[in-house]
């Protein structure tokens, strides 16, 4: 690649070359824009400046060039989207780790409250961040991660070398955080977990267990009372549906008949995942369209048509064959199920041809690494939430390592910090600041 000894022509030809990466060798009396900083880093393919949002006071878009696999070049490359929130180099950079695809460019809690750089990276195979062609296999927790610290390194060296870095996720971004921080605990400073499952089993019966026991009898009564009442007048029921999938035109690779037996028992996890109001359950004297309006607004339809289960295909790989995710026991609902299936499972969403056994090592180091090595480590949880039936459960020296779990009476899998009592905030808030503390400076900049 050609190297250019005037700054004004690199620029030049980076604009012929749609912001493709080049290395100028720039005078050192010459201070580059952020914009050079970012252009000269390796396997960059383009970069976009973008309107500023949130408090940033620049925005960028960058893609990355991806080895589709980490142990084998032959495999090619992929292109890895990454939104960057620049603010300035003296605040921390809090490093948003998506499980999924990039959902919004703005602030979030932690950029937000530190007026912090936000680097935001979306995960392989999701979204536009996917070659044109998958190889399933490749899609691992390992070789995703390696796409994380190798972005991070990018940014830092570039822009952020004396820059404390925060990663944080949410849901499966949480988990996405915990096996980041497993494989390269030394490349973030500290991690901020949210509401993130930690799986033993392909389909953890915890969840089983956990769905029985949650909140109060009365309530559970009420949840199991409603999903009968939806297997009593599932003829009904069905027909709406399958007048909803002409409407919507949606299909299910299993068929109609089982979409909505699936629907029902997915009712109750939703349900608690999701916080949904108990007065809200259509009770009484209740007609066919109240009670189908009530099942799809707590369970939609985004979790078993075959459009979403497409899109959807790398989460459904990765928490069958690594990550772990949960079934539906038959056995309360036998009376109205014609199967011999003690739990129905999620092979189907496997992609078509392909299926692997469940490797159960990745999330026992997750496990190991926290009970014994991992340091600088915060996670929130909703109480209620049924993805806190495999809840991070810490050892009791976990302290001693500056690990820590806050747990929202009653909370769901929306619990943020900004869900907890004032008071509460502030205690977590104070250790996220001791790691964020610029030993040179002694200070820290917040909201």
């Amino acid at each position: 690649m050609p190297f250019f000894r005037s700054i004004s022509l690199t620029l030049f030809i980076l604009s012929l070359v749609g912001c493709q990466t080049l290395k100028p060798t720039v005078p050192p009396e010459i201070t580059l824009t952020t914009f050079e900083k970012l252009a000269s880093m390796e396997n960059v393919i383009s970069i976009e400046k973008r309107k500023p949002v949130s408090h940033f006071d620049e925005n960028y878009e960058i893609w990355f060039e991806q080895p589709v696999d980490y142990e084998d070049s032959t495999k090619g490359h992929f292109k890895q989207r990454v939104f960057l929130g620049y603010e300035n180099p003296e605040q921390p950079v809090i490093v948003e780790l998506q499980g999924y695809g990039i959902g919004s460019e703005r602030a979030g809690e932690l950029a937000k409250h530190y007026n912090a750089n936000q680097l935001n990276i979306e995960h392989r195979y999701f979204n536009n961040s996917r070659p044109e062609e998958i190889d399933w296999n490749t899609l691992t927790v390992k070789n995703a991660a390696k796409d994380q610290a190798r972005i991070i390194d990018a940014i830092r060296n570039a822009l952020y070398p004396d820059t404390k870095f925060i990663s944080t996720g949410i849901s499966k971004g949480c988990q996405t955080v915990m096996l980041h921080r497993r494989y390269f605990p030394k490349n973030v400073d500290a991690c901020v977990c949210y509401v993130g499952p930690l799986n033993f089993e392909r389909e953890d019966p915890r969840v089983y267990k956990f769905l029985k026991e949650v909140s109060t009898q009365q309530n559970r009564d009420k949840v199991k009372a409603f999903q009968d009442l939806c297997f009593e007048n599932r003829e009904a029921l069905l027909e709406m549906m399958k007048t909803a999938a002409i409407e919507k035109d949606m299909s299910w690779e299993f068929g109609v008949d089982k979409a909505l037996d699936y629907t029902i028992l997915e009712y109750s996890f939703a349900f608690w995942q999701w916080g949904t109001p108990v007065e809200s359950i259509p009770t009484g004297d209740v007609t066919i369209q109240e009670m189908y309006r009530h099942l799809i607004s707590v369970v939609g339809y985004g979790f078993f048509e075959e459009k979403s289960v497409e899109s959807l295909q790398p989460y459904f790989w990765a928490a069958l064959t690594e990550q772990g995710i949960y079934g539906y026991e038959t056995a309360p609902f036998k009376q109205y199920l014609n199967t011999e299936e003690k739990v129905y499972k999620f092979e189907w969403a496997f992609p078509e041809g392909i299926s692997k056994t469940y490797d159960y090592t990745p999330m026992q180091e997750v496990k190991n690494f926290l009970d014994y090595v991992a340091e600088d480590m915060l996670f929130i949880y909703g109480e209620y939430d049924s993805w806190s039936a495999t809840a991070v459960e810490l050892e009791n020296d976990a302290t001693k390592r500056e690990l820590y779990k806050f747990v929202l009476p009653q909370g769901s899998h929306t619990t943020r910090i900004k869900s907890f009592s004032p008071e509460k905030q502030k205690e977590i808030y104070d250790i996220i600041d001791s790691w964020l503390v610029n030993e040179q400076t002694d200070t820290l900049k917040t909201n």
